[in-house]
């Protein structure tokens, strides 16, 4: 029984230096994650009226305090979808996470154009100020590209090789 003990707890670490080793030498650096400390509040009435001016089809609002705006989580049939709006009930942002049946015609076929035999995964719309960015997500076999659409202007963000 002891040395059924040993082993297993010799295998466990083992297992836990691996994969602490194997972390180490990741050589794709990312952002680090950025955190919203809020929490589920109650919404001033002029709040829900701006909401329900833009979002009348909206489902399962979670609000949230965040600072002196409100932030509401949603999903619009089966995206999910988060918006800020101040205290007085302006619309600051919106963003929509949507796949490639929610991108606009004209859009999708710059972004096909530009990518041929590449797969649209993500396109995720942004609403700020006035502005609409989409941020698309496309895949092939041997990479994974970021481009972002503004004004029919087509950027590329990031170019992230697969490895075999």
């Amino acid at each position: 029984m002891k040395s059924k003990t040993l082993y297993s707890t010799g295998l466990f670490l083992l297992c836990l230096f691996t994969v602490i080793h194997v972390s180490a030498q990741d050589t794709i650096k990312s952002l680090p994650p950025v955190i919203v400390k809020a929490t589920t509040t109650k919404v001033p009435g002029r709040i829900w009226k701006g909401f329900s001016t833009y979002f009348n089809n909206a489902e399962i609002p979670m609000w949230y305090r965040l600072n002196k705006d409100y932030l509401v989580k949603f999903m619009i049939y089966d995206e999910q979808n988060r918006a800020l709006f101040s205290k007085k009930g302006r619309l600051i942002y919106h963003i929509s996470y949507g796949y490639e049946k929610s991108l606009p015609d004209n859009i999708k076929g710059q972004v096909k154009e530009n990518y041929p035999g590449h797969g649209i995964t993500r396109a995720i719309k942004v609403v700020e100020a006035g502005r609409e960015i989409w941020v698309i997500n496309l895949e092939d076999a041997e990479a994974l590209i970021i481009v972002r659409v503004e004004d029919g202007e087509l950027e590329e963000v990031q170019i992230i090789k697969k490895t075999t």
